[in-house]
């Protein structure tokens, strides 16, 4: 039977590919407590062990899935990247320095002390990082390197391996560490501190993690009037606040214009959008909450728009609500993949976008009147230009080509760091120009999902004979690195957070698994903190790591084939 198997994948090496990707992805789905492999690692493991078949893929096949990866990694964090270069960014990107030196330097006193080779050195850095783009800038570093084929198939696939067994190990370390032992360390209740830094930053007190969920933050509601009988709707209005207002009304069945200055009456139906926390206590203000008045309903209208005014760099979103006239309204905020807490407090940045509401039927002339103030749309469904994606790539190959020599050894960017650079510069572009036709979002995450799984799945096929070699020399010498080398970063970064930079827990633990890259770390401290909080200090490092790290790859060669040479 397993030789049957063997010689179909042998045969037809297409179909290995799929069969990883699909166990993959099952494994990936598993969860064990807090912890959850994801697609990516679920990939390698079932493709090592498919590749104890002896199946061959066309090595292209990788090269040009790992080319569209990297270069939709850089373009999608292009814009954030670059709006955090300034001093509050690089106050939070210094976790990221943490992170590459002490990881850097660990790895290398590992490389000294074991004697390891290029492979597994830059393997131990991409797993106890938990940065899979490590794994592809590694592997063509290696490929150009003055070897004989048989020794760079041996090296490229200790990377692999490497990999594999220190992301387990990584991963489970940086989850537990700040979703559990970290505040036990720092003495907090991780709880009450994300309650307390949610209602200092203007949140309602409703407002916890499966509220943001649940429930939409705009709503609208429909009143009979009777406590506010006889104020005007500029009163009422005032009294709601700048996040809700009245803008519809109908008296004894017919609808009349919702002017500041007319008088409610007894028995008026209004209907009042606004934000979920200044409609909690309306009823006490207006009168009896109705499930529903027939005819009385409005449309809503939404514009994205990228933020592009730089005076609005640092200001807080409430600052940005007051200035929008009646009946608009900021719904969401997302930056760079994470939707943000729609928070008063929470602070703008360049190239967020911001999800404005206005009501119907004077949508179109209250969005063109703040589009100058804040930036500009982003076009609703764009299609994807592949000709922008095509030229990326094909630059970066090219930058990827250039390098230098320091001691005899070649350092280069490659072609994953070449497609990185010319990613983030498009992507940076894109954003100061949403006008112009692009890769929409939704395609960045398929390109990113599908090119770095796939490149993952080939190289796993690929190393899949070797990879019992140096499980074997090792042991459980690679997992003991692995958790020492996730774990010294983080906890340099908690100390100097919280002694130095005074950071509240939420934020600083987020920022922790930003430098790491591990979106299951930030989703386990959520889940600790009760809110979404932790994304204040996440999308900062998370944006600056993504660059850096994957460049680490042909360094982290270089070095180590040094030390291996004294």
């Amino acid at each position: 039977m397993l030789n049957a198997v063997a010689a179909l994948l042998t045969a037809i090496p297409e179909v290995a590919l799929f069969a990883a990707l699909a166990i993959g992805y099952g494994l990936g789905q598993i969860r064990f407590g807090p912890i959850q492999l994801g697609g990516v690692c679920g990939t390698l493991i079932a493709a090592l062990a498919i590749g104890q078949l002896g199946v061959v893929l066309d090595a292209h096949v990788k090269t040009v899935f790992f080319g569209l990866f990297i270069f939709a990694l850089g373009f999608a964090g292009g814009p954030q990247f670059f709006a955090n270069l300034n001093a509050k960014g690089m106050r939070l990107g210094a976790f990221c320095l943490v992170e590459v030196v002490v990881v850097l330097g660990m790895v290398l006193a590992a490389t000294y002390v074991l004697q390891l080779d290029q492979g597994t050195a830059a393997g131990l850095m991409a797993g106890a990082a938990t940065e899979s783009a490590v794994v592809g800038t590694a592997t063509d570093a290696i490929s150009k390197l003055a070897l004989p084929a048989a020794q760079v198939a041996q090296l490229q696939a200790n990377v692999v391996t490497a990999y594999s067994i220190t992301y387990i190990f990584g991963l489970i370390t940086i989850v537990i560490a700040t979703s559990q032992v970290f505040p036990l360390l720092l003495r907090v209740d991780m709880r009450t501190e994300a309650k307390q830094l949610w209602a200092e930053m203007g949140g309602g007190n409703d407002e916890g993690e499966n509220a943001i969920i649940a429930v939409p933050h705009l709503v609208g509601r429909i009143y009979r009037i009777g406590a506010g009988g006889g104020k005007s709707i500029a009163n009422i209005n005032a009294r709601l606040g700048k996040q809700a207002g009245i803008v519809r009304l109908r008296r004894q069945g017919k609808d009349i214009a919702a002017s500041p200055e007319l008088l409610l009456e007894p028995g008026d139906d209004v209907l009042v959008v606004g934000h979920r926390n200044s409609l909690i206590d309306a009823d006490a203000l207006l009168g009896e909450e109705l499930a529903n008045a027939a005819g009385l309903n409005t449309g809503l209208h939404t514009q994205d728009v990228v933020i592009r005014n730089k005076d609005l760099r640092g200001r807080l979103l409430h600052e940005l609500a007051s200035g929008l006239p009646p009946n608009l309204y900021v719904g969401a905020i997302r930056r760079g993949d994470q939707q943000l807490p729609v928070l008063p407090d929470v602070q703008l940045q360049l190239n967020d976008i911001v999800r404005l509401y206005a009501i119907a039927p004077t949508h179109t002339t209250a969005f063109a009147n703040v589009l100058q103030q804040i930036g500009k749309p982003l076009p609703e469904n764009r299609r994807s230009n592949i000709g922008v994606l095509a030229l990326g790539i094909l630059l970066g190959i090219f930058i990827g080509g250039l390098g230098v020599r320091v001691g005899g050894i070649p350092f280069s960017a490659g072609t994953g760091g070449g497609a990185l650079l010319t990613g983030l510069a498009l992507g940076w572009y894109a954003a100061k120009r949403p006008d112009l036709p692009t890769i929409n979002n939704d395609a960045l995450i398929l390109l990113k999902d599908i090119g770095l799984t796939t490149f993952i799945a080939c190289v796993g096929l690929q190393a899949g004979p070797q990879a019992l070699t140096l499980i074997a020399q090792y042991g459980v010498t690679l997992p003991l690195i692995g958790v020492a080398i996730a774990l010294g970063p983080a906890l340099v970064s908690m100390l100097i957070g919280r002694f130095v930079f005074k950071l509240s827990t939420p934020v600083l633990l987020g920022a922790i698994a930003g430098q790491q890259c591990s979106t299951p770390a930030l989703s386990a401290i959520q889940n600790a903190a009760g809110n979404s909080t932790p994304l204040l200090g996440y999308t900062i490092t998370y944006a600056i790591s993504n660059v850096v790290l994957p460049l680490m790859g042909p360094l982290i060669v270089g070095l180590a084939g040094l030390m291996i040479r004294h």
